[in-house]
């Protein structure tokens, strides 16, 4: 395979869409609470120098549950969006209070949901974010109407407008369209997605099996995951996307951030959120092994801030390329296998060959060919790029400065 081609993975799951709406569930608020004191010691013996007793005092938590309700005008959600309580360690008796003052679930809620749209065209739907006043926004690569289809976008105060593609990157999965004669539009906060760590709370907004303006939480599972979507037996793909007996490509995304937060139907191209409320990735896909649910990914806004720039600009995006074609190692060792060179690349004049295992690149460990595949995409041409490899059972390591894709 071309590493700067899509491929098809050799396990299925992904899906963008289930078939089972989200059940009504609660988000548990942390506090903390002082119990009953004891009572004071008896009195020393008079003789004898006495101490006053210090009290103690023990935290426990109280957890209340608080419905989540999903509607046409969107889900209100009503808890604490904070970090665990840390000890304040400065008196004897320690009492327990959050380590910063955060905005709630519904404060985030309240403030991001007016820059999500929904998205509805003739084949396909799902949800956007709003970039610019005058109507840009950003969304999934197939969320779009093909052939440069009508659409019509639904804002938060239940207006519409009719909307046109700006700009489509099936490389990535990103899009830009206008929504036309609006002005004076809320529009997202961008955050920095290389700041998130494993554990952060974040919400997913957008507009699941047509429910506008829905909020989810969950925290962020996990990061720099590889996706690849294709036309695979067990792939649940959204409406628009070639399904099984058409021919399809696929498509392999990088550095995407994994979630727990409930992606479901037409959740595709809306925000997923910190807890400050900054646009932190734009959800994009679902792996389960049964319809309903499953982990959620959302691509980094870093990424889709670059791809953004550059389809407002041109209406179309370069994209590095380093010229090998790759499978996955089979061996003891993870990593890529290159099974071919293509001549005058990036990497022949780096010196990587035909055989070579490669085993990082940036200094990220490579899983397979996808993970190569997914890399690549992630950089910029004239960027040079680090990549380990295995050769004869010895290590090395070459600066590859990557090209434009022709």
């Amino acid at each position: 395979m071309d590493a700067n081609e899509p491929r098809e993975q050799s396990t299925g799951g992904w899906s963008q869409f289930g078939a089972t709406p989200p059940s009504a569930g609660g988000f548990p608020r942390r506090d903390t609470i002082r119990m009953e004191q004891p009572p004071p010691p008896p009195p020393a013996p008079p003789k004898k120098p006495g101490f006053s007793a210090g009290r103690k005092a023990i935290a426990g938590l109280a957890l209340a549950a608080v419905a989540v309700g999903g509607g046409v005008v969107g889900a209100a959600v009503a808890t604490s969006f904070q970090p665990q309580p840390v000890a304040e360690t400065g008196t004897p008796s320690p009492v327990f209070k959050p380590a910063a003052d955060q905005m709630t679930v519904a404060d985030v809620a309240a403030k991001v949901q007016p820059t999500v749209v929904m998205i509805k065209g003739q084949t396909r739907e799902g949800s956007g974010v709003v970039l610019s006043e005058d109507g840009l926004i950003l969304t999934n690569n197939h969320v779009v109407e093909p052939g440069g289809g009508q659409m019509t976008v639904k804002f938060s105060d239940g207006k519409t407008a009719k909307a046109t593609a700006v700009g489509t990157d099936p490389a990535t999965d990103l899009a830009v369209i206008r929504a036309e004669g609006v002005s004076g539009l809320p529009k997202a906060t961008l955050g920095d997605s290389d700041k998130l760590k494993v554990g952060d709370a974040v919400l997913a907004i957008g507009s699941p099996l047509g429910l506008a303006g829905s909020v989810t939480a969950g925290i962020v599972s996990a990061l720099d995951r590889t996706l690849t979507t294709g036309d695979e037996p067990r792939q649940q793909l959204p409406p628009g996307w070639p399904q099984q007996g058409q021919e399809s490509s696929g498509t392999t995304i990088g550095g995407a951030i994994q979630t727990d937060a409930s992606i479901n139907p037409g959740n595709s191209g809306g925000a997923l959120v910190n807890a400050a409320g900054e646009l932190v990735g734009i959800n994009t896909a679902i792996a389960s092994e049964a319809a309903g649910g499953g982990v959620g990914f959302a691509i980094p806004v870093n990424t889709a801030k670059q791809v953004s720039e550059q389809l407002i600009s041109s209406g179309k995006v370069t994209h590095a390329f380093l010229g090998v074609s790759v499978t996955d190692a089979t061996g003891d060792v993870p990593g890529a296998l290159v099974r071919q060179v293509t001549a005058g690349s990036p990497a022949e004049k780096a010196g990587i060959e035909e055989g070579d295992l490669i085993t990082k690149i940036a200094g990220k460990a490579v899983d397979g060919g996808d993970t190569v595949v997914g890399q690549v995409r992630g950089f910029k041409p004239g960027q040079q790029v680090k990549i380990t490899y295995m050769r004869d059972g010895k290590a090395g390591e070459v600066t590859v400065t990557l090209e434009e894709k022709k």
